[in-house]
């Protein structure tokens, strides 16, 4: 049997004493807060991708419904069907266009309730104020709503239409310029006054022909609500190539 020199005495000892200690097992109070930490970590996340659906993904569904009825309404005023002359309020009445806002057309239709605003599109008031709409020829308010983020967020850039900036409503058959005379940042989602035919809180006392923008604000809430009002200025006939209005061009 070999002598145990030592070496091996040391080599031996000094392994033993590198062996690393027993784990010892988190309390209950690290468990919960390891367990709570998770918890923060999911609801982030949770959030996340609910900020990006309400603020991208509803845009991107949205936007492509709003195409799709703006097609048809084309369509049917291209094969001489339906459409504002007649008082056609099935797929929409016309195209609203505000070049201070994004430039892009905004199909127009009937109600503002979600289940139409939530198509990416703008709609005019049946309540609690109805609105007057302008091809009719009677005086009255154009009143309109639409989403100012997610669900296509057609009046996100209200905040950019300045006084003197145009408006402009498009039909089967004619072009409604108006000016934008008065504006008013916040109100009471309450005040269905700035709906009213001559909407005084404007500043007009007599009746005429003006168009109302309205939508939420401050931005990413719906505590009130965003004004813009405008009068109308002028009419033009749609011509055979729909050339639209200076304002536009």
């Amino acid at each position: 049997m070999a002598a145990t020199t030592d070496t091996d005495h040391e080599e031996h000892t000094g392994a033993a004493s590198r062996r690393p200690a027993a784990r010892r097992r988190p309390g209950p109070i690290a468990r919960a807060v390891s367990v709570f930490g998770e918890l923060l970590i999911t609801a982030g996340l949770v959030l996340g991708l609910f900020v990006v659906y309400s603020l991208w993904w509803t845009n991107v569904v949205a936007d492509r419904a709003a195409g799709k009825q703006a097609d048809r309404v084309r369509d049917d005023w291209a094969q001489g069907r339906g459409g504002p002359g007649a008082l056609d309020t099935k797929n929409g009445i016309g195209f609203l266009h505000v070049p201070a806002m994004s430039g892009s057309e905004v199909l127009v239709e009937k109600g503002t309730s979600n289940k139409i605003l939530n198509d990416g599109v703008a709609g005019y008031y049946t309540e609690p104020v109805k609105s007057a709409l302008p091809m009719s020829g009677k005086p009255g308010n154009f009143s309109l709503a639409a989403h100012r983020d997610g669900h296509g967020a057609k009046f996100h850039n209200i905040d950019k239409i300045k006084q003197g900036d145009p408006i402009v409503f498009e039909t089967k058959d004619k072009w409604y310029v108006y000016k934008t005379y008065a504006i008013l940042p916040e109100t009471s989602k309450y005040n269905v006054k700035v709906l009213s035919a001559v909407p005084k809180e404007s500043g007009r006392k007599k009746p005429g022909h003006y168009i109302t923008l309205t939508t939420c604000t401050p931005v990413y809430t719906s505590t009130y609500r965003y004004i813009v009002w405008g009068e109308l200025e002028r009419v033009e006939k749609v011509d055979a190539d729909r050339t639209p209005p200076k304002e536009l061009r």
